[in-house]
Formats: C-alpha cells, structure tokens, sequence
C-alpha cells in the first residue's frame, strides 16, 4: 500500500510540473492473441512486449467488434451506438457532430493534436478530422485502403503522394509531428491501418514467417504486425532521444477481434465481428517511466470508452462539457480502491448489413458473458469456462434474466435517437469538391456493390432495369450555387453508348457514355487470382470521369439520383459522383 500512495504522491506532483504529452497507438485487426507475450511464442513483438513490461498492463480490456464503432468510442468515451456509428460503411461509421472528442478536450486545453492513420469516422465536410479537433492529420478516412506501398493518402484534406510503406511513412509523419511539438505538450493519435487486408508487407519480413510454417495469409498478418512492432521501436527510440520519455504517456492497443482468419488468440471462442471473448478482447497498455509502477497488471474490467476520461484526469486537463461519458477513468484502477467497479457491465453489438434490431450482441460481467446470436441468450461463466465451450443459460436462469434484461436496457437506451447515417454534406469546405462515394449510397433494383455488402473503395454494377435500377445519396447541400458533376465510371465496349441521367429535385442532367474503359487492370485479376499477399506496390481499379453538366443546387437537403436512361448496360460500373461548385 505504501508503494502505491507513494505512486499516486508523484503522479499528483507532476500535474503540477508540467502536463504530460500523449501518444496513442492503436492496431487494425490486430487481436489480443498477436503478441508474444499474451503466449504467442512463433511471434516476435519486442517492442509491445517492452511497453507492457516498463508499464502496466490491463488483462481484460474490451473493444467493439469492428473498427468504426471502435474509434468512434475512443474518441468520445461513449458506447458507439451513442454516436450514430453502428457499422464501417454506408455512412453508418460517421461519428455525429455534437459528439465532443477527445482530440478537442485537448486542443481546448493547449495541446498540439495530430493523428497519423486510418480514420474510419466521417469523410465528408464538418466530420473530417480537421473539423474533429486535430490540426494535423496524415492518413485516410474510410475503413481501408488498397494500397500499402508509394500509396496516395492525404495530409490536411489534400492528396499525398507517399513513398515506401504505409506503417513506416505513417510513423515517420508523427514523428514529425512530435519532433516540431516536443516542447509541448502534444496529443499524438497513430491509428495504423495494418495487420487489416490487403495482406502487404515488406517481403523480409513475409519469408519470416513462411519459415516458420505459416500459412500465407497468417505469415502476412504476422509480418505486419512485426513491422509494426519495429515502428513502435523508433517511436520509444526517438522519445528517449528528445528527452521526452519521463514526459509522456504512451498507449498502445487495438480496435478488434483477429479478422478472417483463424490463429492463436489464447483460447477465446470468436474473431473480428463476433460478439464472443475472441472478437473484442483486445490488448491495452500503458507506459509512462517514473509516474507509474513497471511490471502491474490490471485485471479489472475496461473498455475503448475509458480512454477519453483516463487520460483526461492523467493529463490534468479539463473535463468539456460532453453528452453523457460512458466511460470511466481508470487511474482509479491503480490504487485498488474502487469498491464500485466490481459491478461493471461491458455491452457490445454487432449490427449486420442494414440490421437494426438488438442482435447480435453481448454484455460481460466480472463472472459471465452473456450472448445473443439472434436464436435466444446463452450464458457462459467465463471463470471456469474462457473459451465458451458450454452455455450454462439453463442452469442460472435468474443470471440469465437479469443480464439479458441489462442489454435490452441498455440496447433501447443507446439507440433511442436512431442509427440511421446523418445526410452527407455537399459543399464543405466552401469551394472544395465533394466525391460522394458508392458505398455511402442506397441503391434499389438489380443493383449490386462489386464487393458484395458495399465495403470501403465499392462501386455499383449490374444496371439491367432502367426504371427499378437506381442509386441514391441523401445530402444537405452547404450552400446554394451552381454545382459543376462528374461521374466516376467504369464501362466495356458493350455499353459504350448507355445514356446516364443524373436526378436532383426535379431537375436532370443526362450523359452519354462514349468511351469504354476497364477500370480492373488486367495484372490486377490475375494478381488477386493466385496470391492473398505482395511485398511492393500493386495496381488499383482507375475510373474515368463524365462530365455530366450543372445543376443549381438550393442549400438544404437533398436527394441525387443516379440512373440509366434506357436499356441495359450490366458492364457500366459507377464508382462515385464529384460535385464542383462552378466558378
């Protein structure tokens, strides 16, 4: 007890002394199996091992089961539900604008704010980083990315072109980013976007782990996850270098369960979208030399909305005025003195492609998880059962009761403003293009995404009904002028000629298609034919644009339609729709 109130005596002294920099560091599909230390010996992670070890380590932390919603309470401290973002595409992952983040409470108390990686909680206008509380952001917004090396991101809402690999060059920009703050403080977000597909990285590291016996798509995932490793290393390196390693905190954890694959994840039944142990149990520790005890581990449970608070009491800084915090500090956790948090329910849901109903989901109790898989709850005690091999429901009725009596609660209250996405804004910033995505649209008939559900980077094929077949964005135009539209397509010489009609508020624009081209580059097809995996840059789908002619936009909302004017032309792809307020 004495160590601890002598801990605790120094971390209060040096809110005084000065407030402590931030680095958060959080993985892409990276489960909790994929550490060396969580028991994964065929795997090297020095470096988290390192952060752990110097740190404490928190045994039982809880994400989402995707990595939208994950983010989206990170940033607020808030179950994502709260926040409108229940899923990763469709303008589901959009985190609403009267969410207080956590990159603002710092900017508001003084901190330079920088986020280096995938982003995943709103594109467009006002729900850009830039608008969310970070000066400066190096990365992308959607879910995922296609290309790993020499890839084109952007810096402050302008393209990038980047040379190597995306982990490195991701890191080398927050390094900078620290290097030009490191007077301070400074809030560092490094949200990576590997081990998450494509499957891409250095080949060293790739042979690696194919001598080691694994599989491909394993030995890729792995090699990721060391390179990762790597860049933390220089991270740590370039820390102690400024002399700024007794000045800052440092996080590092993931969004999610391991994805599509099945590995070593210590047991735990489920993977990346399950709402089982193995797809939201993630790693989280935190390291600050000389402020807390090296070698401690956490056993209490925690979770993504803890963060925003934690930090928010260790960096002295105050609290804003946010809607409700669902998360909790969890320096309280340090001194062992919280007599309330043995009561904590951890909730999580998954919604399906346009599933809006309360399953499936799960709640976990100190003792118990508790399931819905959409055929009724299950219960497993996870004291004697980890790995959810028998559902105990029947044997503890009342438990069963209760807790599924919690998540319906809990599922009502979360929900009670809705899920659906907000409209997307059109025109915002003044004067920029907006490229309304494919994915972010409803489309009725025939239609079809390319990749099934409408994932990031989607298009929409399969035109064969010109009066059923029809793709539509709900926005809300910013301001009213004349907008100058584009079309992002794809065609072969079959349908070179279909006739394409744009559609706003009684108004319409048509365009004919006069040129065929493949936007699939044929090394492409046989790539993602014969291998799951590259160790350099790989060609992505192209498109060509239409000019379709101008409409007068009036600011509000408004509904644009896109559809074929006559026929067939199941080749014609559509990928998005640029709309340029005309000079």
């Amino acid at each position: 007890m004495l160590r601890w109130i002598i801990v605790l005596s120094v971390f209060a002294s040096s809110l005084f002394a000065g407030r402590p920099n931030v680095v958060l560091i959080m993985t892409d599909d990276q489960g909790w199996g994929d550490i060396h230390s969580h028991g994964n010996e065929k795997l090297d992670t020095p470096t988290m091992d390192r952060i752990a070890g110097e740190g404490v380590r928190w045994d039982r932390f809880y994400a989402s089961p995707m990595c939208g919603p994950t983010r989206a309470s990170l940033l607020t401290g808030r179950w994502n539900l709260r926040t409108g973002a229940s899923w990763v595409s469709h303008g589901k992952e959009i985190v609403r604008l009267d969410e207080v983040t956590i990159a603002e409470a710092f900017k508001a108390a003084g901190y330079a704010t920088g986020a280096f990686g995938k982003w995943h909680n709103g594109e467009y206008g006002p729900y850009h980083p830039n608008d969310r509380g970070f000066d400066q952001f190096t990365g992308f917004c959607r879910g995922a990315w296609e290309n790993y090396f020499d890839a084109v991101i952007e810096e402050n809402r302008k393209p990038l072109q980047t040379q190597g690999y995306i982990t490195d060059v991701l890191t080398d920009a927050a390094l900078e980013f620290i290097k030009h703050n490191k007077d301070g403080p400074f809030f560092c977000y490094i949200p990576y976007n590997a081990p998450h597909h494509p499957f891409q990285v250095p080949q060293r590291y790739f042979n690696k782990y194919k001598e080691r016996g694994f599989v491909d798509k394993t030995a890729a995932v792995y090699a990721m996850v060391e390179n990762i490793d790597d860049n933390l290393k220089r991270i740590l390196d370039r820390l102690d270098d400024w002399e700024l390693e007794e000045r800052t905190i440092v996080i590092f954890t993931s969004d999610n369960g391991p994805a599509g694959i099945k590995r070593y994840n210590g047991g735990m039944r489920g993977i990346k979208a399950s709402v089982d142990e193995g797809g939201v149990r993630v790693p989280f520790f935190m390291r600050w030399p000389g402020q807390l005890p090296a070698g401690t581990t956490v056993c209490q449970l925690s979770a993504h909305v803890d963060i925003f608070p934690t930090l928010v009491e260790m960096c002295g800084i105050p609290m804003p005025e946010t809607l409700r915090m669902d998360g909790r500090s969890m320096f309280a956790l340090l001194n062992g003195n919280d007599p309330d948090w043995s009561n904590r329910m951890i909730f999580s849901h998954q919604n399906q492609f346009g599933d809006t109903l309360p399953v499936p989901g799960a709640v976990r109790t100190e003792r118990y998880r508790l399931v819905n898989r959409g055929k009724g709850y299950e219960l497993y005690d996870m004291s004697m059962d980890p790995g959810q091999t028998t559902d105990v429901a029947e044997f503890h009725p009342e438990t069963t009761r209760q807790l599924a009596e919690a998540y319906e609660s809990w599922y009502a209250e979360v929900t009670s403003r809705g899920v659906e996405p907000p409209p997307l804004p059109v025109g915002y910033p003044a004067g920029k293009v907006t490229a309304l995505q494919a994915e972010d649209a409803r489309i009725t008939g025939n239609l079809k995404f390319r990749r099934g559900k409408g994932w990031a980077h989607d298009s929409i094929l399969n035109w064969t009904d010109a009066e059923t077949d029809s793709v539509t964005w709900k926005t809300d135009i910013q301001a009213t002028g004349r907008y100058q539209i584009t079309l992002m397509v794809g065609c072969l010489e079959a349908d070179v000629g279909t006739r394409i009609r744009t559609e706003i508020n009684g108004q319409n624009r048509e365009v004919t298609i006069r040129n065929a081209h493949d936007p699939m580059p044929k090394i492409e097809k046989a790539r993602s034919r014969n291998s799951i995996w590259t160790s350099g840059p790989v060609p992505v789908m192209t498109w060509m644009p239409v000019q379709a002619g101008s409409l007068k936009l009036d600011k509000g909302l408004v509904d644009i339609k896109v559809r074929i004017a006559s026929g067939k032309a199941q080749s014609f792809e559509l990928k998005e729709i640029r709309l340029n307020p005309a000079l």
